[in-house]
């Protein structure tokens, strides 16, 4: 009688092992993609970095007035992080996604999908090419 239970909890702990395995979440999706040899949002928009910001810091350097000209990508409550994909923490307590550690921006000069007009704005903004 014994191992007749213990084969029943067995069977017992596989069944629910295997039905919680359907409710694990799927991948998150990344937030961009390569486009032209640079990294854009799903609209389009070029992705830039900030040489005043630091990679793996957690936070962003542009905040404010720096802020409006160069939008961040937002991250939403529910965005999980995604191979080098990260999120940071904005001053104002939002998410912003990184990439490889460092936070990404438009930026508001570029008016349609493909412009690239602020690469290399005063030396410190930079497009991501892959």
């Amino acid at each position: 009688m014994f191992k007749t239970l213990a084969i029943a909890a067995s069977a017992a702990t596989f069944l629910v092992t295997a039905g919680c395995a359907n409710l694990a979440e799927p991948p998150a999706k990344a937030p961009a993609m390569l486009s032209g040899g640079a990294l854009v949002t799903p609209a389009g928009m070029t992705l830039y970095t900030f040489d005043q910001d630091v990679a793996n810091s957690g936070k962003s350097a542009c905040n404010g007035g720096c802020a409006a000209l160069w939008p961040p990508m937002m991250a939403t409550a529910t965005d999980r992080t995604t191979g080098a994909y990260s999120i940071v923490t904005r001053d104002d307590g939002s998410r912003q996604w990184a990439y490889k550690g460092k936070p990404v921006y438009t930026y508001k000069a570029d008016q349609k999908a493909g412009d690239r007009s602020g690469d290399n704005f005063k030396q410190v903004w930079h497009i991501i090419k892959e």
